[in-house]
């Protein structure tokens, strides 16, 4: 489905109204491209006095050979010079100069009034950062912190992103992303994914890493090669994007979906080399014939639960087979599910697991009582099956926003573009965006991430 708004947006007489209207002025977003360097463009780094996470940073950048500046602060240039980082000079005063990124470890502020290291890197440069550029703040998960004033100025990280993330416009995203004692070698995929052009409608996100087992010899182009994923309803719209991208990095692709979906299914699973599985998730052995068609490819790594629906109805006037519908398709399949495959060595060592959640299930949304409790309950299930796993397995999940598909297409005129542009990025996301993220969680470098919900909304006015 076409935005016809951006599309005018970009035209010369678009361009003169929406300046004179003071209306909202879409910036076409950067996206993954194959081939292309994980960033393209020029990387500043700042840290906070006694951060302790720059050498990790550094290192990360290092590997992705980042052009990367960074002004006159010792601890820092020393922990890039340990990894082998050559940090270019960047002179206080200098307004010429643009970045793709910039990139702060904040993880050194351990009380209220060192935040102002924030204000310090970012307020000079603020107007210095490219059209879909990146903002990344590291710091230290709270919960972890060693005092009370530390937890507290950590903590506050997230209000200083949050609105960065809708005051730089051009497409800019920002991003804050905690990391537990002694997880610093999980960070690389994070990190990554946030740099790239993949994480393009996703900001204003906090994401937490914790400590685990690193995978080594990652092929970061095909970081899936050798694994064997489950897609459900990967018939169409975000199911089959989710299907395409995890095939691109490398995955054997179940593609599931309701035997009436069939033709679909074969059209999908013929596009990437995959296999078709018709079945309804719904069914009580949906789990046992998930395991069975996974054995043949040498067992299941990868499930994402995406299939799903909607019956809305105003509460007083919905039937009870609507909210039975939804809730079974939505939740309970997924829990079902899940129950099989864990208790019965359904996942390989290592798994993931990933959900698709939604801003409904965070902020609620008329008529959709039913959908909104169903999502809900996604994240109660990522958030409480994650402490309870082993095995290296994970849980994790994404929450979309307004996503450019059929279903957002048959919403009426005005409540659809309402949609789109109540965002940071004044646009609706593609059904890629959705896969982009779930491919990072599903990597085999994100071992450090669990129990993550990331919306995927371009920082969406409603919700969290």
């Amino acid at each position: 489905m076409s935005d016809q708004y951006q599309t005018f947006a970009k035209s010369p007489i678009g361009k003169f109204v929406i300046k004179n209207l003071g209306l909202p002025s879409p910036t076409a977003l950067d996206r993954f491209e194959a081939g292309a360097p994980v960033i393209q463009g020029a990387v500043l780094l700042g840290a906070a006095v006694n951060s302790t996470l720059s050498g990790a940073i550094s290192q990360v950048l290092s590997n992705i050979h980042a052009d990367t500046y960074a002004g006159n602060n010792a601890q820092l240039q020393q922990a890039a010079a340990d990894v082998g980082l050559n940090l270019r000079a960047f002179n206080s005063g200098d307004k010429e100069s643009k970045f793709k990124a910039l990139v702060f470890d904040a993880s050194g502020i351990e009380n209220a009034d060192q935040l102002k290291d924030l204000y310090n890197f970012f307020n000079p440069v603020a107007r210095q950062i490219l059209s879909s550029g990146r903002v990344i703040v590291i710091g230290t998960t709270p919960e972890t912190a060693g005092s009370v004033s530390a937890a507290i100025a950590q903590r506050a990280l997230e209000g200083f992103v949050k609105s960065v993330g809708k005051e730089f416009k051009k497409g800019v995203a920002a991003e804050l992303v905690y990391v537990d004692q002694g997880a610093e070698a999980n960070l690389e995929s994070t990190l990554r994914f946030l740099l790239s052009p993949r994480s393009a409608y996703v900001s204003g996100q906090v994401i937490r890493v914790s400590k685990a087992d690193v995978a080594k010899e990652i092929d970061w182009s095909k970081p899936l090669a050798g694994k064997t994923a489950v897609v459900t309803g990967a018939s169409r719209g975000i199911g089959e994007a989710i299907a395409h991208v995890l095939a691109r990095d490398g995955a054997h692709v179940i593609c599931l979906d309701i035997p009436p979906q069939q033709a679909d299914l074969e059209r999908v699973a013929g596009e990437i080399g995959g296999s078709v599985l018709a079945l309804d998730i719904t069914a009580a052995d949906a789990g046992e014939k998930i395991k069975a068609a996974a054995a043949n490819k040498g067992g299941l790594d990868i499930i994402v639960h995406n299939a799903g629906v909607t019956r809305d109805k105003t509460l007083a006037n919905m039937k009870p087979e609507l909210w039975d519908m939804v809730v079974n398709i939505n939740l309970a399949s997924n829990e079902r599910v899940n129950d099989y495959l864990l208790n019965n060595d359904g996942l390989n060592a290592n798994g993931r697991i990933v959900c698709v959640s939604s801003i409904s299930g965070i902020a609620g949304n008329l008529g959709q009582t039913n959908y909104a409790v169903s999502k809900a309950g996604v994240i109660g299930l990522v958030k409480f099956t994650a402490p309870t796993l082993k095995n290296g397995i994970t849980i994790n999940a994404v929450a979309p926003g307004f996503i450019e598909t059929q279903m957002t297409a048959a919403i009426p005129f005005a409540i659809r573009e309402a949609g789109r542009r109540m965002n940071s990025m004044s646009q609706g996301g593609l059904p890629v965006d959705v896969a982009e993220t779930i491919a990072y969680f599903a990597s085999t470098a994100s071992t450090g991430l669990n129990g993550n919900v990331v919306r995927v909304c371009g920082q969406s006015l409603l919700g969290a």
